[in-house]
């Protein structure tokens, strides 16, 4: 028998609207599930107060404390609870066979509604996709002489339910009880040539981006920085690893100024160099900076010990902290 889905996932929520909710995550385990989970939180509008991440290589246990950036913002829980719940391996004991991973991008749709033009059209449209967990990737307006908008969203499922006619049929009712009659057409299907979004495609000049990602900043960077309380405290980052302390993981400590998506911007980090965490705590605030210290190791269960695999994985951390760029006014998911 698999473990309930209500007892993967548990939020309980704050006794005071000040006090955090706590995130309760407990599964079986997979390389990248933390960074996945830290996505969704993001996702959500919600901030990672403080976090304890455990796992004995096949089992996970994983407790986040989480406030709303803003209290304007209205969270949708049990939303947030499915998501959560969509990203946790299976658990049943099936998953225990090392099944090689089938993962792919998530097919993009087009849905294509055409309707009379209104103030605030667009806005309500999102709105109703963001609560069925829609994720936009791409907008294409089209307004007539008489008035009337074609509109074509390309869009992903949060949920990989959108092949099913169920979900399909979900999300033009949902659109047309919003339209009401003054809804002439709304069709849904699987995006076709018209959907040319490059994959992976920077359209950055190299100049450009060696500017924006390099691993430090340039001498003339750092007395220019010398008015800046903020890039001092960026300068000051520091990425350690210590192979002393387990015969089996790496300590690795990190100290930083605080962001927006800081425990984010790590985990995914690690994922795309294939590391697993056995053990971590992702300290409170203290005047704007973060502790973390992470036992880790490698996919294939070894240490690094090769002192410029070390360093390569630290640099990469290093350009987390100085150029936080996912943090400010950004959100991992385009939501339109």
């Amino acid at each position: 028998m698999g473990v309930p889905n209500d007892d993967v996932v548990l939020i309980q929520k704050g006794k005071t609207p000040e006090e955090p909710h706590v995130i309760t995550v407990n599964c079986p385990d997979k390389t990248g599930l933390g960074c996945d989970i830290c996505r969704i939180i993001l996702d959500f509008g919600l901030y990672i107060t403080k976090g304890d991440i455990s796992t004995d290589g096949k089992w996970c246990y994983i407790v986040l404390w989480v406030v709303p950036h803003s209290y304007s913002i209205i969270v949708r829980w049990s939303n947030l609870k499915n998501r959560l719940i969509s990203v946790c391996p299976s658990c049943s004991p099936s998953f225990y066979f090392n099944q090689p991973s089938t993962s792919s991008p998530s097919p993009v749709y087009l849905l294509k509604f055409f309707c009379p033009s209104r103030k605030g059209l667009l806005h309500d449209v999102t709105q109703v996709l963001c609560e069925l967990e829609l994720t936009i990737q791409r907008v294409k307006v089209m307004t007539t002489p008489d008035g009337r908008v074609l509109d074509l969203f390309f869009i992903t499922d949060n949920m990989e339910l959108l092949h099913t006619k169920s979900r399909q049929d979900e999300t033009c009712e949902q659109l047309h009880d919003l339209l009401g009659e003054s809804c002439i057409s709304c069709e849904l299907q699987l995006a076709g040539p018209e959907y040319d979004c490059p994959q992976g495609v920077s359209s950055l000049s190299p100049v450009v981006a060696e500017e924006l990602f390099r691993f430090g900043l340039s001498d003339k960077e750092i007395r220019a920085q010398a008015l800046s309380a903020d890039m001092a405290k960026l300068k000051k980052a520091t990425v350690m690893i210590d192979n002393s302390l387990s015969p089996a993981h790496m300590l690795l400590q990190i100290h930083c100024v605080d962001h927006k998506g800081l425990l984010y911007d790590i985990l995914r980090t690690l994922k795309d160099c294939n590391i697993q965490i056995a053990h971590g705590r992702f300290s409170q605030n203290s005047k704007g900076y973060r502790d973390l210290d992470l036992f880790i190791q490698q996919k294939d269960g070894k240490k690094i010990v090769d002192p410029e695999k070390q360093s390569a994985l630290c640099s990469r951390l290093k350009v987390e902290m100085l150029h936080p760029l996912r943090c400010h006014n950004c959100k991992p998911r385009a939501r339109y």
